[in-house]
């Protein structure tokens, strides 16, 4: 097995797998607990000898069960760590340093984690990558309001530093696994993608990473007061003072509990305005310091110019919580019209989607506006904006759908993550592009595997960036075979246009 040197000490991982060497569960930083909790990430001490890193690490506290991936157990406390897919050397031609991809998962900022089975990195090494997955503190661990007490405080957006923290692992260490340390990619779809966003607008993540990749990134960010409310909210629920002390001598389990109880108590309440649709109750903060504005603000301002940036979203993103039964049904068009007072939607924007297809049901049409609203304008807005703002930007929309005689796979949430990594084949993500993947299905896999690579590689992902040409190209991922629902993003221009007059800000009570 292959030996590795980190500035913590020697790693062996496991025997190399079609040329690629996975080391996995590297602590890039102290467990977050006991004296540690709700504090910024320490760096890993020192061990003796060789450490074996052949399995994932535990996750970070949280309740979801996800397909083919770990559980949170209580008790498991060494949750920060990373995961490393290196090609095998074999002559001095192939010690050039290759570029590095860092991969931040998704999940609401609430659950998931880095061994999830779509994100295994062998295939992405193949194509001449050093590929990095990571866990960090999700739900309240993560991004949980924590007040000052005396000395004792709890910093925002601690995820953030978490993945901060993860990043400065890979510029100090990933040399000696073959990466380019001055080359790397930092990655991530939906609340990852967000984090990703986030990084970019960071003082303290300057430097760290030279290009980025967003997929289905999820806005805006959390204005403090939410946090604070929401916290509250947590506190009452779990039968906690909401003060430091109180919250850190809960348990985690106690706040993971705490925290799903207020969630799913949003989702029974029509009367509890935006978060009675979106239950999310954690998320980066717009603390005014570490996150100084939702990083779209700060886009736009000129902020992180210099990275380069990929976007893409899916063209159908809230049908995948339709299916799973976690979004709410709108059938009727008072329900509607409440959907879009909640949100403070224009009557501009429900009417343009019911003249581009009259055909479509009311509830087509507040899934398709629902999934633009929280991700594909959000997502186009950030590269619009990086792209005013100077900087290189690439977009493009996944749209592969899966009809036949049985209920359609849409272009939905999640469904291009095993596309761009190259992980059709594992039954794990079947649910995900509708069964058994295709000819053809592998075929538009290998094209987004090509373009990570390209763009992590020299930033040409293998079309042309926003700006650059009378008309902005838009590169298109897998057509409708035939169509699994109404296509709203036939006429793109059209469908952004509807959205001009709604602008975002950070999100309050």
């Amino acid at each position: 097995m292959s030996v590795f040197d980190t500035v913590s000490g020697r790693v062996r991982g496991r025997a190399p797998n079609r040329g690629v060497v996975a080391v996995l569960g590297i602590p890039y930083a102290e467990p977050p607990f006991g004296a540690d909790r709700f504090k910024e990430p320490r760096p890993r001490r020192a061990w003796a000898g060789i450490r074996d890193c052949l399995e994932f690490g535990p996750v970070s506290p949280q309740s979801a069960e996800l397909p083919g991936a770990p559980r949170w157990s209580s008790g498991d406390e060494d949750i920060l760590t990373l995961n490393v897919w290196t090609p095998e050397r074999g002559n001095e031609a192939e010690d050039r340093p290759l570029p590095v991809l860092v991969w931040i998962h998704g999940g609401a900022y609430t659950f998931g984690s880095s061994a999830q089975p779509d994100f295994d990195g062998t295939a992405l090494a193949r194509a001449g990558l050093v590929v990095v997955t990571l866990n960090y503190r999700v739900g309240f661990e993560g991004f949980g309001h924590v007040p000052a007490d005396g000395e004792d405080a709890g910093p925002p957006n601690r995820g953030l530093l978490d993945q901060t923290a993860a990043l400065e692992w890979v510029r100090d260490n990933i040399a000696s696994f073959g990466g380019a340390p001055d080359n790397v990619t930092v990655a991530g779809q939906s609340a990852g993608a967000t984090a990703v966003a986030c990084l970019m607008t960071m003082d303290g993540a300057q430097g760290l990473f030279r290009r980025a990749i967003a997929h289905s990134a999820v806005g805006p960010v959390f204005a403090p007061e939410l946090a604070e409310h929401l916290m509250r909210k947590v506190a009452a629920e779990a039968e906690v003072p909401a003060t430091h002390a109180g919250l850190a001598a809960t348990s985690p389990q106690a706040l993971v509990q705490a925290a799903d109880a207020v969630s799913d108590g949003y989702r029974q309440d029509p009367h509890s305005g935006h978060l009675s649709w979106d239950p999310v109750i954690f998320g980066p903060v717009a603390d005014g310091r570490l996150l100084r504005a939702d990083p779209l603000a700060l886009m736009a301002a000129g902020e992180a110019s210099d990275v380069d940036l990929l976007v893409c979203h899916t063209t159908q993103e809230c049908w995948l919580f339709d299916a799973v039964g976690s979004c709410a049904e709108v059938t009727t068009e008072s329900e509607m019209a409440l959907f879009a007072k909640d949100f403070g939607l224009p009557d501009s924007v429900p009417e343009g989607y019911r003249r581009s297809v009259p055909e479509a049901s009311v509830r087509e049409i507040h899934l398709a506006m629902y999934g633009d609203l929280m991700y594909g304008e959000y997502s186009n807005r950030l590269a619009a904006a990086h792209a005013r703002s100077g900087g290189r930007t690439f977009l493009s929309r996944f749209a592969r759908q899966r009809g036949g005689s049985e209920p359609g796979v849409y272009a939905w949430h999640c469904a291009d993550v095993p596309f761009a990594f190259g992980n059709l084949a594992d039954e794990n993500v079947q649910f995900l592009i509708g069964g058994p993947p295709t000819p053809a299905d592998h075929r538009l896999s290998a094209r987004l595997v090509a373009a990570w690579a390209g763009f992590a590689a020299t930033g040409d992902p293998g079309w042309q960036p926003l700006g650059d040409v009378s008309r902005d190209v838009i590169r298109i991922w897998g057509a409708a075979e035939p169509a699994a629902g109404p296509d709203f993003w036939r006429d793109g221009d059209a469908l952004r246009e509807l959205w001009s007059s709604f602008t975002y800000r950070p999100a309050r009570p």
